[in-house]
């Protein structure tokens, strides 16, 4: 062997070696979880249960298309931290739906993920415990139990879906899906949305504009190949048809709420512009509510009285943040009060029912 042959081989050894301790210095560990088929089969939906899921489905797309002229109220905690009071929300949403259900339809918000703008708790999928224990195998079976037992009470469920890799262990219970202002920008958000069966609605960006919204619509109802995960958690290329119920959801931003009447005629303009179906629902939390949970009750009064009144047809659901007591807390396992948000503030249940009974007594002929 040559010097300069030996001096080669010796420096693709010493490559090789670097990218390893980069490879070993970026991931300390890596812990192998449960693949989607195994925790479905571990925690089985009956036909039955799927096929309402399906049924679910089929009513909010016919309320997004407008042969349904219901309208639709996706309403919930912020985030989701205790199934029990989750349930008992659930619950008392199922009975209210009895009381409305000729002019509405609820929705019941099921968040286990939280995006956050530098670091906390980031929702039940992946610190259950509360602890900082991230304990994601248990995070997965929860969340799935709990849809389980919520879709179970005859609700039609919602989530938002944060990462990709999530939504093969729990879409086939989910009813409505939302992409958030933080990623409905992300090609991979709506290339995961163009595969799922499920009517997705992407929020408008954090800056208000509705362009990153629109655009995602757009690439979601198209065809895509991408990288992803099949239901044994293997990498795969999936490919996918597009989503046709891909739809806006308007959730104010910077230059302020986006929820009036101006700004819906604008919205609708620019969705017939874009060549898509005038479709949009109304978050009455987050920038068009200042990030006043109080405030939420005045949106929400003026959507209804824009159908009313106004007889927008355009707007087709409004979201809700609401839980069984009012407001937030810090998180202190060891001193939570039961009911009351984690994350985000809430409007109490009270507030909520009295809302949506007001709703459709204005709803009604």
């Amino acid at each position: 062997m040559t010097a300069n042959m030996a001096i080669l081989q010796t420096t693709e050894i010493t490559e090789q070696r670097d990218i390893s301790q980069v490879d070993i210095a970026q991931s300390q560990s890596a812990r192998p979880l449960p693949s989607p088929q195994t925790l479905k089969s571990e925690l089985l939906a009956t036909d039955a249960l799927l096929q309402q899921v399906a049924g679910h489905r089929r009513e909010i797309e016919a309320i997004l298309n407008g042969t349904d002229d219901r309208l639709m109220v996706i309403t919930g905690p912020c985030s989701l931290h205790d199934p029990e009071a989750a349930l008992e929300y659930g619950r008392k949403l199922k009975m209210l739906q009895a009381q409305v259900e000729d002019k509405m339809l609820l929705v019941m918000r099921c968040y286990f993920e939280k995006p956050r703008t530098t670091v906390g708790w980031k929702g039940m999928l992946y610190d259950p415990s509360l602890d900082g224990s991230h304990d994601m195998e248990t995070g997965l079976k929860s969340a799935r139990a709990l849809l389980l037992e919520l879709t179970g009470l005859g609700l039609p469920v919602a989530t938002e879906a944060l990462n990709p890799l999530a939504m093969p262990y729990l879409s086939d219970l989910l009813s409505w899906v939302a992409i958030g202002a933080r990623t409905s920008e992300s090609q991979i958000h709506r290339e995961m949305v163009s595969g799922l069966g499920v009517p997705t609605g992407f929020k408008n960006g954090t800056d208000g504009s509705l362009e990153i919204a629109l655009n995602g619509i757009k690439s979601a109802m198209s065809p895509h190949s991408f990288l992803g995960m099949d239901g044994q958690g293997q990498i795969a290329m999936i490919e996918t048809s597009g989503n046709p119920d891909a739809h806006v959801v308007l959730r104010g931003g910077k230059g302020g709420p986006n929820y009036d009447a101006d700004n819906v005629a604008s919205c609708e303009a620019a969705l017939s512009k874009a060549g898509l179906h005038a479709a949009i629902v109304i978050d009455c939390s987050h920038e068009n509510s200042g990030k006043d949970h109080a405030r939420q009750g005045l949106v929400f009064e003026n959507v209804v009285a824009q159908l009313t009144v106004r007889k927008t047809s355009a707007i087709k659901g409004v979201m809700l943040e609401s839980f069984l007591k009012e407001g937030r807390q810090n998180l202190d396992k060891d001193d939570l009060e039961y009911g009351v948000s984690i994350t985000d503030a809430c409007i109490n249940w009270e507030e909520t029912a009295s809302l949506i009974l007001s709703a459709h007594q204005s709803l009604c002929p």
